[in-house]
């Protein structure tokens, strides 16, 4: 079960000194939500169901074979981010730099153990508008439209 929250970060921060990884994920089947990623030098296959704040989550190491397979059968573009992550108090705040046609939107996002805990989280004021009720933000539609989308529509 993955329950976490979305945020956009809105203000230039300084976040060079924190650890990081690279990631390059496409999506096999957008519904159900099949991705593949490359993390560091790893390759996952990763199911999700729908859902906003609480989602099934299913997460399994793959081979380079296997990866570069479904990467080749995907739907859509594929998303390319730097992943930053940042402690704070009991929670890490995974910070995500996307590169290529989606360059200039960072996201965040904060997990949780429960729903209770999820709505009891008081965000920092670095963390910009929530959007994790907004389905455009959601990675796999990012990487089926390929551009940053407009907060006014």
């Amino acid at each position: 079960m993955e329950i976490e929250r979305k945020f956009l970060i809105e203000t230039k921060m300084d976040i060079a000194h924190l650890e990081y990884d690279d990631i390059i994920q496409g999506y096999v089947c957008l519904e159900p939500e099949i991705r593949v990623r490359k993390k560091g030098g790893k390759y996952y296959r990763t199911d999700k169901s729908d859902g906003e704040m609480v989602r099934e989550e299913t997460e399994t190491e793959i081979p380079l074979s296997v990866y570069n397979n479904l990467m080749e059968n995907r739907e859509g573009g594929i998303l390319t981010k730097r992943r930053y992550y940042m402690p704070y108090g009991k929670y890490t705040i995974e910070i995500d730099e996307y590169k290529g046609g989606l360059k200039g939107l960072v996201t965040a996002e904060v997990e949780f153990s429960t729903v209770e805990e999820a709505n009891a989280f008081i965000p920092p004021n670095f963390l910009g508008t929530e959007v994790t009720f907004d389905k455009r933000y959601k990675n796999k539609n990012l990487a089926s439209s390929g551009k940053i989308p407009d907060l006014q529509d």
